[in-house]
């Protein structure tokens, strides 16, 4: 089976700042990224090829496409159930699933997916690419059990139950690595499990509400407290007397201190130090200053509004509880205040007097009411990147500075109208 992950266009608006970066399917929420839940659900009904993405233009060269004689479509912002999948698995070719007029997952051929693909690469492709999707015949349409990623919001407020479903799916059948030291207290150890090489020292874990997942070559520090449902990935480190509530994930390679609650760090942040953070969602190489704080809830109790990519206008979350939704590669200086709901873009550097404002575009130098904010200028903000990555090995490739460059291009796309 060859799966092709296809992002809708009205799903990667909705949820940028995160997805300029990335297809839809590349993000995580609970355990696993999107394409990592279907692909090991699928697995165990169906013989898996390989899978890909069909995504924008400038995202491909880092997140190829791969073709064959007989694909599987899948809508990127669905999350899979044991149903569901069985229903894909068991598509004929020209058969298509929707839910409630939106595309789940279509089987085409090489031939009808060259189609849809060519329709990508037009200047202003969705109109078409969305009439496209609607050449394959339709299934019975699936109950309200179907749960797709809308809103940026989701990723957040879904992660509870994703963190349940995915910790389920990924220690099926396999044995924990026992916890030997004498001085961490854990709660329900039957709801904990522990990857090789993970290593915890006097820490408290309390897994009574919820599973808690520790990664392979993960850390927890002496005097942390984590309560379930959690989730820690490969080599990510919870800090010394950290306080780590329900419904938070930490991606691999994050270094993760101070209060946070129900938050998804993507991966390879560092929010080293105190200060709170909570209903938020942070991408990836995110850096925060000590004692940076977010705020999760309005004084006067409100439902909280966020701004959107796809409106280019502020819309109501419906939430009463609603931090920060911080995009790839940003920073912000030491005793940062977020107000409620504030949304940051990529490779925003953040600092200065004040409150920052609540909507802080890709590529801003400042971002608090106090200054005129400039353009942080994209050899710059790469320089510092390529910095970073030297710490830990690794280099900036061509793919992936092309990729930020349209990024960067772009930006004035996001700026407010004035």
């Amino acid at each position: 089976m060859n799966l092709i992950f296809l992002d809708l266009p009205h799903c990667r608006e909705a949820l940028k700042p995160f997805a300029l970066t990335r297809p839809v399917a590349a993000l995580r929420v609970g355990i696993l990224t999107l394409h990592e839940k279907w692909e090991r659900r699928l697995k165990l009904v169906s013989a898996v090829a390989r899978s890909s993405h069909l995504t924008e233009a400038y995202l491909s060269e880092k997140y190829p496409l791969t073709v064959a004689a007989d694909n599987v479509l899948i809508n990127a912002a669905v999350y899979p159930t044991e149903v569901l999948v069985r229903q894909v698995a068991a598509l004929q070719p020209g058969e298509a699933i929707k839910h409630e007029g939106t595309l789940v997952a279509a089987r085409c051929s090489q031939k009808a997916l060259e189609h849809l693909t060519a329709e990508f690469v037009r200047q202003n492709p969705y109109p078409t690419v969305a009439n496209s999707v609607d050449q394959f015949s339709q299934l019975a349409s699936l109950g309200s059990d179907v749960t797709i990623l809308r809103h940026l919001w989701d990723i957040f407020t879904h992660n509870e139950e994703q963190i349940r479903q995915d910790y389920a799916l990924v220690t099926h059948q396999r044995t924990s690595r026992e916890v030997t030291d004498p001085h961490t207290r854990i709660y329900r150890p039957d709801q904990v499990f522990v990857e090789e090489g993970a290593v915890i020292r006097a820490a408290i874990i309390n897994a009574e509400d919820g599973p808690v997942y520790i990664g392979k070559n993960a850390t927890v520090h002496e005097n942390a407290v984590i309560k379930g449902p959690f989730a820690m990935l490969e080599d990510s480190h919870v800090n010394i007397g950290s306080k780590i509530r329900e419904a938070t994930t930490i991606g691999p390679g994050c270094k993760i201190g101070g209060e946070v609650k129900n938050t998804v760090f993507l991966a390879n942040c560092n929010k080293g130090h105190e200060g709170f953070i909570g209903n938020s969602v942070v991408g990836e190489w995110c850096n925060f200053g000590a004692d940076t704080n977010t705020s999760n809830l309005k004084n006067n109790y409100q439902q909280v509004r966020v701004w959107s990519y796809a409106k280019g206008a502020y819309e109501d979350t419906g939430l009463q509880f609603c931090g920060l939704l911080m995009g790839d590669h940003s920073k912000c200086s030491i005793n940062t205040m977020f107000n409620t709901g504030t949304v940051v873009g990529v490779f925003a550097n953040i600092f200065g007097s004040g409150f920052p404002a609540k909507f802080i575009p890709s590529f801003t130098w400042g971002g608090t009411p106090d200054q005129d904010d400039a353009v942080y200028e994209f050899d710059k903000a790469t320089e510092v990147f390529e910095r970073i990555l030297k710490r830990r090995g690794r280099t900036l490739s061509p793919v992936e500075i092309s990729l930020l460059k349209h990024v960067y291009e772009q930006r004035n796309g996001e700026l407010p109208d004035q």
